[in-house]
């Protein structure tokens, strides 16, 4: 009689876990894709790391900035030489120019992705 006992207070408690679970969610609207992308695009400046050019060289495809925090590298502020992913952004800075970059990790080098006067 215990082990049907059981069974059935189990049986209940996952169906009211089940149930509030339900609930709790019930009146949280549902974000659509197009509105988590929007989000997305929005929050991408405020990833951005400020810096000043240094030095572009555009036949090796580096870059040199001196540069603030650079949150998702975890790295703090210095200057150092950057590899570029697409060399049409060296195009658009020269030494002197203030900036907005973004940069990553790619394998053993760091890497700059995006690259925006700064504002």
């Amino acid at each position: 009689m215990t082990t049907t006992h059981n069974l059935f207070l189990t049986a209940a408690l996952l169906a009211g876990a089940a149930s509030s679970q339900a609930a709790s969610h019930a009146g949280a609207p549902m974000a659509a894709a197009s509105d988590t992308e929007a989000a997305g695009a929005m929050a991408a400046p405020a990833d951005m790391s400020e810096g000043e050019i240094r030095k572009v060289d555009a036949e090796n495809k580096k870059i040199t900035i001196k540069h603030g925090m650079i949150k998702n590298l975890d790295m703090p502020g210095m200057t150092m030489v950057f590899q570029v992913k697409d060399t049409r952004l060296l195009a658009k800075v020269k030494a002197g120019d203030k900036v907005r970059f973004t940069a990553e990790k790619s394998g053993s080098a760091f890497m700059v992705t995006d690259i925006q006067p700064a504002k």
